[in-house]
């Protein structure tokens, strides 16, 4: 039988050692603001005039499930530009990866969202693993998924991470180069934020203490003992919790965002996993592609998409900051509305 953290505080799991900075996730059960998606391998439904499939694409010995979205104007004997849409880290493609491929996929692109591996309707044992080098992996079986759609154009693919997502993005697409353009929206380098804090302004020793929890664990776990569980959202109304996080829960814990297959679980011993990654590390020679980095001015997340802006080789890259905005807002609503106008011309620049 699993178990939640136990000897350790709340506060200690998720804020000091910034086990939340993981990707923003969330509990649900029932689902009223989120457009209803197909859930069966090769069913499709149509939201706001954009045909959706459900899709199955193998990742090694990992079945991924994802959902293709199509232009208006779909043809099968045309070819188009496709974008791959990585979710924040524990979110899954229904959420804010679903509605920016709607968003695009509106805008003449073919789009794939899917759900990382370990996690959402994807396989992969244990459930609730969140090792962000594994979603590299992730990242590059989807590019492959696409190269392998007859209406998929193979020179004009292009990636847009969220949150955690834009690490994965920005790691995953430094080594391949199939991918043609990339952009994020409310960057965050999750090996960064869970040894710096949310803010980027804790002091990586802090990780030390919760770095030998996690070692005990895995001792425990190796003998066959229970794995241990920690949620990536604080409690609605928490407001111990930075102001970004406060309002994550407003997102993934109400009926704005919330989805039955975002769980707030994620396996305690993921935690070493998350603080290993480097998910910009090699970006100032690698990432040489065009760049365009959306982030909001009120994020307390900013720091990652200003340190992408200052270290990415990319001769053409744009930090474009939203005025007023916070991380959150920019997930859906208006803020994704006005993050969209800027990834449409960017993408149909660079993949044209």
């Amino acid at each position: 039988m699993s178990k939640k953290t136990g000897g350790l505080s709340r506060r200690n799991f998720i804020l000091t050692s910034s086990v939340a900075s993981a990707g923003l996730l969330m509990a649900g059960h029932a689902l009223a603001m989120l457009s209803p998606t197909p859930n069966t391998s090769g069913t499709t439904t149509h939201v706001d005039g954009i045909t959706v499939t459900s899709v199955l694409f193998r990742n090694n010995e990992i079945m991924m499930s994802g959902n293709v979205y199509v232009p208006p104007d779909f043809s099968e004997n045309r070819q188009y530009a496709a974008i791959v849409v990585v979710h924040p880290g524990g979110g899954v493609k229904e959420q804010t990866a679903g509605l920016y491929a709607l968003k695009l996929a509106k805008e003449g692109f073919v789009t794939l969202a899917f759900d990382a591996s370990h996690q959402g309707a994807s396989g992969g044992l244990p459930r609730f693993v969140d090792d962000p080098m594994k979603r590299v992996v992730d990242f590059y079986s989807a590019v492959d998924y696409l190269t392998t759609l007859p209406y998929v154009d193979n020179n004009r693919i292009g990636a847009l991470g969220v949150c955690a997502g834009s690490g994965i993005t920005v790691k995953a697409s430094m080594t391949e180069r199939r991918i043609k353009a990339l952009a994020t929206v409310s960057a965050v380098d999750v090996g960064a934020a869970t040894r710096k804090g949310w803010e980027g302004t804790t002091s990586e020793s802090e990780l030390i203490p919760t770095l030998d929890a996690v070692a005990k664990q895995r001792t425990v776990e190796a003998a066959g003992g229970a794995p241990v569980y920690v949620n990536y959202v604080p409690k609605l109304g928490d407001t111990s919790a930075p102001k970004d996080l406060q309002e994550a829960a407003d997102y993934y814990l109400t009926e704005r965002g919330k989805y039955p297959t975002s769980t707030n679980q994620m396996l305690m011993t993921s935690i070493s996993t998350l603080a290993s990654f480097t998910g910009f590390e090699g970006a100032d020679v690698y990432l040489t592609q065009p760049l365009l980095i959306i982030a909001g001015s009120k994020a307390g997340s900013l720091w990652h998409s200003q340190e992408l802006q200052n270290t990415a080789a990319s001769v053409q890259k744009t930090l474009h900051i939203i005025p007023g905005a916070t991380h959150m807002d920019l997930y859906d609503g208006q803020g994704a509305t006005v993050a969209a106008s800027k990834l449409a011309p960017f993408f149909k620049k660079n993949l044209a």
